[in-house]
């Protein structure tokens, strides 16, 4: 593996244990780890990497995706719609797609990200129309190079039994549990360093029965592996769960085994201060979505009283069907300014927005081998160059990250290897895949 010598950065922020921030220093990176920090370094046979003027971060990481959904981005029908109206308009697109489909999204979508800044990056697959199969998304990971946590998703509840999604995007509830064995087994690497685990993730609790998710709960202990859903959304969510269980989500699942270090949900907008203190007492992770639930109207997350009660909290881009992008720097940066709105001018930093995107993702993620730059942690390496317009008279370089720009990532190392070069990405042909995107979503309207 090629070595490579970061030189000479302007900062390095590290999100180490006490947030150093350290300028005009070098970084070695040496078989997948970061070997050394620190001024002046000299080491035989490397790749230099010159980063005068630029920041050097952690790798983002990003918590929560459906990668499937860049191929239904600004579908008419969905623009202004609610949560479940958005998702009855997609879901019949989506049972047309098959495994191709699938894969070119999902390299798409981790291209997206990898020019954003992001190294690690959770999946959300729930349907399997057509032949399509977890490792579609699992090739296309390997494919570009990025660090991959995909999850086995899952909805047995159709509209013949009360829940949302048509009847033909449901799966039987063993088949289900079976193919979660199957995945897990055969592509699950438990290790430190891992470029791929696996998690199980039944959709949601409008999509899924009480004996799925409790069955989901018993077999990823069971195999070692992490949980995950959807939770507490909107108001709709909200509704549903009182309506349906007789009570809110989080006594939902509670009740079901669905909390604790090894699990994590996604959105959690509506949380109250009892499931709050819940996630912090049994360090249940959350996936916040800003812009996500700003496009869905879902509200405002209380990503602060998380924080402030300890609720471990990554970011999350959510699917490009409702987001439309896929970009985490943006995630931080709206994080920040709808606590602002909520709270106040001071309700949070930019360098914490910019530590939610990093280390809290990793956190999450049970990645406590990446999202600091410390000797002995992962490679994974975002260099951003502040010589361009973005952040043309800039005074603070980390801030400007979060509050200005730039908005592409120079330089991108995941387990040392380079990725993303001059802003290209290199492991993949993505002109090549842009068209191919293209042809399949012309397809799709036709």
């Amino acid at each position: 593996m090629t070595k490579f010598l970061i030189k000479n950065a302007r900062v390095i922020v590290t999100m180490d244990p006490t947030r150093r921030e350290l300028a005009d220093c070098d970084l070695l990176l040496k078989d997948g780890v970061i070997a050394q920090i620190g001024q002046n370094i000299v080491a035989p046979d490397v790749q230099v990497v010159f980063a005068h003027g630029c920041v050097v971060t952690p790798g983002l990481v990003n918590t929560h995706h459906h990668l499937y959904q860049s191929l239904t981005r600004t579908v008419p029908g969905g623009q202004d719609a609610l949560l479940f109206g958005w998702l009855k308009t997609l879901y019949p697109i989506w049972s047309r797609f098959g495994p191709d489909e699938i894969f070119t999204s999902a390299a798409v979508g981790l291209c997206e990200l990898a020019l954003s800044g992001c190294t690690l990056s959770s999946d959300h697959l729930y349907l399997y129309p057509n032949g399509a199969r977890l490792e579609d998304t699992i090739f296309a990971a390997q494919e570009v190079g990025l660090r991959f946590h995909p999850t086995r998703g899952a909805m047995s509840i159709g509209e013949g039994q009360g829940g949302l999604p048509p009847d033909a995007l449901v799966e039987k509830e063993e088949i289900i549990l079976q193919d979660c064995i199957r995945v897990v087994d055969a592509f699950h690497d438990p290790l430190e360093g891992a470029m791929l685990r696996v998690g199980i993730a039944p959709c949601s609790p409008f999509s899924v029965s009480r004996d799925l998710m409790r069955e989901a709960a018993l077999l990823a202990r069971d195999k070692g592996v992490m949980l995950h859903t959807h939770l507490a959304e909107n108001d709709e969510d909200i509704a549903y769960s009182l309506a349906k269980f007789g009570c809110r989500p989080g006594e939902y699942v509670q009740d079901l085994g669905w909390v604790g270090d090894d699990v994590w949900h996604a959105h959690c907008v509506k949380l109250d201060k009892t499931e709050i203190d819940l996630f912090a007492r049994t360090k249940t992770g959350i996936a916040h979505c800003p812009c996500s639930n700003c496009r869905l109207g879902s509200g405002i997350a209380p990503l602060r009283a998380l924080r402030d009660a300890g609720v471990p909290v990554g970011l999350g881009v959510d699917g490009s069907a409702s987001n439309d992008a896929a970009h985490l720097l943006s995630e931080a940066r709206q994080a920040m300014l709808l606590q602002r709105v909520a709270l106040g001018a001071d309700a949070m930093s930019t360098r914490e927005a910019l530590e939610v995107a990093t280390l809290g993702g990793a956190q999450v993620l049970g990645r406590h081998d990446c999202g600091q730059i410390a000797v002995g942690k992962r490679a994974d390496i975002a260099v951003w160059d502040l010589s361009g317009l973005a952040a043309a008279g800039a005074w603070d370089p980390v801030a400007a990250l979060v509050l200005c720009g730039p908005m592409a990532v120079r330089d991108l190392f995941v387990e040392g290897r380079q990725i993303v070069q001059g802003g290209q990405i290199t492991s993949i042909d993505l002109p090549k895949l842009i068209e191919k995107q293209n042809k399949l979503a012309l397809a799709l309207m036709g």
